[in-house]
């Protein structure tokens, strides 16, 4: 999500900036460690970075007169958890800032708790619940990418609510409305993405499942399964 520059007030763009940082030093923390361990990944990691980009970047007409586009943080979210894809997230949110106008500096915290931190760590205790659960595979990872895209504009409707609360019904009114203004857009581009990165978790299987057994992803007994399954 992306709230353009200047648009929060004070105190609560440099708030979310505090909240979002110990998401970011920890992110920093595990993909040094990944650097160190599991160098084969960095590929992945690429084009679950670019993918991020690619979606977010994505400017769509909103019914209600706003705009929305899938985040794409779901993917990641499964493959490297969540604080990996803070990382991600903050560097795709710079660089759509300064270069495509996308939200802004000051409100960066904002847009990267939102998009980078609440949609991912939603998403990864989805996958690792489904996952011990012993639910179908494609099923959960569908599911965790599509919860990640809807709760991310869940969060920021919250974000514009408690910084522009209503004269009348204050907070609770407010995120009303603003969640209003995304949900009927959002909803269908929520499941079109969770589709989506479900068929890039199947390319994955077939073409590297070596990886997601080293990320701790899938076990091998999981991918023996699900290509019994599928022949």
């Amino acid at each position: 999500m992306h709230i353009m520059e200047g648009f929060l007030p004070s105190p609560w763009w440099q708030l979310w900036w505090l909240v979002s940082l110990p998401f970011v030093v920890l992110g920093f923390y595990q993909l040094r460690k990944m650097f160190q361990e599991n160098r084969e990944a960095l590929p992945l990691l690429a084009v679950a970075g670019a993918f991020v980009f690619v979606l977010s970047s994505l400017k769509l007409p909103s019914v209600t007169g706003s705009c929305s586009h899938p985040t794409g943080t779901g993917l990641s979210a499964v493959l490297f958890g969540a604080f990996i894809t803070s990382i991600l997230a903050l560097v795709v949110l710079m660089y759509q800032a300064l270069f495509l106008a996308h939200g802004g500096i000051t409100t960066m915290g904002a847009n990267l708790f939102s998009m980078g931190i609440a949609g991912p760590l939603l998403a990864w205790v989805l996958y690792r619940a489904g996952k011990r659960a012993n639910l179908n595979t494609f099923l959960v990872v569908f599911i965790a990418a599509l919860a990640a895209d809807l709760f991310t504009y869940m969060v920021t409707s919250f974000q514009l609510a408690v910084a522009f609360p209503a004269s009348e019904g204050g907070i609770t009114t407010s995120f009303a409305a603003f969640l209003a203004i995304f949900a009927i857009t959002q909803i269908p581009l929520a499941i079109i993405e969770g589709v989506i990165v479900a068929l890039i978790f199947k390319y994955i299987i077939d073409v590297r499942p070596d990886i997601l057994v080293k990320l701790n992803v899938l076990s091998k007994t999981a991918i023996e399964r699900i290509r019994e399954a599928a022949a």
